[in-house]
């Protein structure tokens, strides 16, 4: 009991540790969209990011590839000659090479330690997290055979320290460090095994990248324009600022003693050596261990059932397919109507978001059944407690400003906004709500609606507030009707915590309203006049 009293009480402290440090991450999150705005805020796009630059660095060693001698004897000076005399094209686009590669390191760093903080690692995104975690095996490789390639001193020295590492383990009959011991000993046949590391693990990483994105609709692989060209600009004034150059020629016979070291991509090597090749392996397997057992550790959020298929209500429209974030929903043959098809969702898949219900025109509130029964909905958040709460509430609420804020369970939180005027209803994402449901209520007895959800690029579950905007636009269908005022219709995109800005909304629309009806007074006494 002991055992199981402590086990508990240290999932407690790390999920502490991981709220504290989630609070951290939003607070430098929201600094950043206030410096880029939230829908190009690169914190927001660590993933397409991470895509850009693997392609970036792809296109870019296409090049230096092409004009690679890759002989154990021409290696460096064919590089060494490109990045001085080629330097209008050869010169900085190895600079970018290079730190395209840094910048790849990092951004898979802060998108791996993000989903970890959003505690997106468990129930239907396992299968994302765990074909990422080898991925990072494959960036640490390649970007270690880059450096042997150039063959300068520095390459010697990471060379050098990779091949004791695998000395340590009991894999080899000849010890490695064997091809490293005279100048002699470099030759053709290993400058290929170089070759083979560098250019022939990115494509396992290409794979692995494609693996990776299986289970995600719609998976962003670039960044918005303006973000992709402005890490572009970024990365190649870095390169004509701070050029890379070689360092001085490998030479075996020599212990290089001044290296202008790259602390990102070589960390192990001087870890190595201030510890040991054993204490290395341990932390790398122990790391890795870790990151695959994460998504087996108690969940802080108790999982929530999927959604199900009405095949009544269901008319085969494909819209719930469509809109669905992680592909959970399917297209099978309709068992009543023969000549339509009907949604499936795979359990496995569903993230319980309910965008596919937001999407589902069977989902009007309009429709003249007592009981609103439609095509694909939550089990545990029908659609028709919806149009309940909505009818019931706006009946307590008296008055001719009511406001009604419909909100999101994951972005800022709506009943802190609670007050006589206002009806605030949560949804499991905003991307739930029907666009029908903003008329309803506005048709109910309420002057004005409000809808809030998290920020542009950060909901929980990808596509809701996108979707979202998008409806209420008139830009995806469901649509909201043209016929709806739109000054009786605002947006709020402000996460947890945000609540300020909710506020801020809600006092702007009771202006707004209060301005309509001052506007109105002076046209009523000149028609009773």
């Amino acid at each position: 009991m002991a055992h199981i009293g402590s086990s508990v009480q240290g999932q407690h402290s790390v999920s502490r540790v991981r709220e504290a440090l989630l609070a951290r991450y939003r607070g430098l999150e929201h600094g950043f969209d206030a410096a880029f705005g939230s829908a190009l805020n690169p914190l927001r796009h660590l993933g397409a990011l991470g895509f850009l630059l693997f392609w970036l660095l792809a296109v870019s060693g296409i090049y230096l590839y092409a004009v690679l001698d890759t002989s154990a004897s021409g290696a460096y000076a064919s590089i060494d000659q490109m990045s001085r005399e080629q330097w209008y094209l050869g010169g900085w686009l190895r600079s970018v090479h290079r730190y395209a590669a840094d910048a790849f390191v990092l951004v898979t760093l802060a998108h791996l330690l993000r989903e970890w903080l959003f505690g997106h690692c468990h129930g239907f995104r396992r299968f994302s997290w765990w074909t990422g975690v080898p991925l990072l095996v494959f960036m640490l490789i390649s970007a270690e055979g880059g450096f042997w390639l150039n063959w300068d001193q520095l390459g010697q020295f990471s060379a050098t320290a990779t091949a004791e590492l695998l000395d340590a383990l009991p894999l080899f009959a000849t010890p490695l460090t064997r091809n490293f011991l005279s100048n002699a000993a470099v030759s053709d046949r290993l400058f290929s095994l170089f070759v083979f590391v560098h250019i022939g693990v990115p494509l396992l990483l290409v794979f692995g990248l494609w693996f990776h994105i299986q289970r995600i609709s719609r998976a962003a692989v670039f960044p918005p324009r303006a973000l992709t060209l402005g890490t572009l600009a970024a990365l190649v004034a870095l390169a004509l600022a701070r050029p890379v150059l070689s360092q001085a020629p490998a030479d075996l016979a020599v212990v290089p003693q001044l290296l202008a070291f790259d602390w990102l991509l070589l960390f192990m090597h001087p870890l190595m050596y201030a510890t040991s090749a054993g204490t290395v392996w341990l932390l790398l397997a122990g790391s890795l261990g870790l990151l695959f057992v994460l998504p087996f550790l108690p969940r802080s959020v108790a999982p929530v059932p999927m959604a199900v298929v009405d095949p009544v209500n269901c008319n085969g429209c494909r819209r719930c397919f469509d809109d669905c974030p992680f592909a959970a929903v399917t297209m099978v043959p309709h068992p009543i109507r023969s000549t339509r098809q009907m949604a499936q969702v795979d359990a496995d898949l569903c993230a319980s978001c309910g965008i596919c219900v937001g999407a589902c025109p069977s989902s009007t509130p309009f429709r003249s059944a007592r009981d609103l029964v439609t095509g694909i909905d939550m089990p545990s958040r029908p659609i028709g407690a919806l149009r309940r709460q909505l009818q019931e509430r706006l009946a307590l609420h008296r008055g001719s400003n009511r406001i009604v804020v419909f909100g999101c369970d994951r972005g800022a939180r709506v009943d802190a906004v609670a007050a006589p005027d206002v009806v605030a209803l949560s949804l499991m994402c905003t991307g739930m709500l029907p666009p029908s449901f903003v008329e309803y209520a506005l048709r109910d007895g309420a002057a004005a609606v409000l809808v809030s959800g998290c920020r542009a690029g950060g909901c929980e579950f990808r596509l809701g507030q996108r979707w979202a905007q998008a409806r209420l636009a008139g830009a995806r269908e469901p649509h909201l009707r043209a016929a709806v005022p739109r000054e009786a219709v605002a947006t709020a995109w402000a996460d947890a915590g945000d609540e300020g800005a909710l506020h801020g909304a809600l006092n702007e629309l009771r202006s707004r309203l209060r301005g309509a009806a001052a506007q109105a007074l002076p046209a009523r006494g000149t028609a009773h006049g």
